[in-house]
């Protein structure tokens, strides 16, 4: 395993919860939008653990590649063998997905922070009105309606394509502690597809009953205004696609 992996996999982990952090806390009195289904509604729940399943992949990476380099036995050889439960031993490795995969997070983060940092404290996680309320149309909204989603769908594909995908901790050591050792290739190949699948679909659900919900909430707010935007700008997360 390389240091360059482990590096850029703790980039990824931090870049990862800056993106997943609510830069204002949600006034309850002022959302809309509270009656959609439950499993959406947790959106703001599923970031944190996001978030937090990101830090773990990437310490045992690190915890990987340390046992791998340093040249002393580990003290706590039953806790070390947790690391990797595969023998031999595998190889961790830089690939063309895991390189895909930083740069679709680094590109989510960007988005996502710029979104942040722009709608100022117009922004919460969950969709809220705010007094002083106005219709954002620069930065990354003179392109899409709603950009901090597409940072989102960004995330979720990058952290599959480091994390779920071969030469990965995830592909490599931890598919024994997740599937009990039982099954092999195609069989791990399988479970982390859908588990991919599964996760990046949600985030397109939640975001698209979102999106829906915030264009009619701002059609209502800005009347005319909003139309002459929505004309203009007629995507939601990607310019040519949706």
């Amino acid at each position: 395993m390389s240091l360059a992996r482990v590096i850029l996999v703790t980039v990824q982990a931090v870049c990862n919860g800056l993106a997943c952090t609510p830069p204002n806390p949600t006034p309850q009195n002022r959302r809309y939008h509270t009656e959609e289904m439950y499993i959406l509604q947790i959106a703001p729940l599923i970031f944190k653990i996001h978030h937090i399943i990101a830090y773990l992949f990437a310490i045992f990476e690190i915890l990987f590649y340390l046992r791998s380099v340093l040249p002393f036995p580990s003290p706590l050889p039953q806790l070390t063998s947790l690391i990797c439960t595969q023998q031999p031993q595998p190889t961790l490795t830089l690939t063309p997905s895991f390189l895909l995969g930083i740069l679709a997070v680094l590109l989510g983060t960007y988005i996502r922070l710029d979104c942040f940092k722009t709608l100022g404290e117009l922004f919460t996680f969950d969709l809220t009105i705010h007094p002083s309320h106005k219709l954002i149309t620069t930065r990354f909204y003179a392109y899409v309606r709603h950009p901090a989603y597409t940072g989102s769908l960004l995330l979720v594909f990058g952290l599959a394509f480091t994390h779920l995908t071969q030469g990965s901790w995830v592909a490599e050591c931890g598919g024994g502690l997740f599937l009990g050792g039982v099954g092999e290739g195609l069989r791990k190949e399988y479970v982390r597809g859908v588990v991919w699948a599964s996760w990046w679909a949600w985030t397109f659900c939640v975001g698209i009953s979102r999106a829906d919900a915030e264009d009619r909430q701002m059609r209502r707010l800005f009347k005319e205004e909003w139309d002459a935007y929505a004309a203009a700008v007629h995507w939601w997360f990607f310019p040519g696609l949706i």
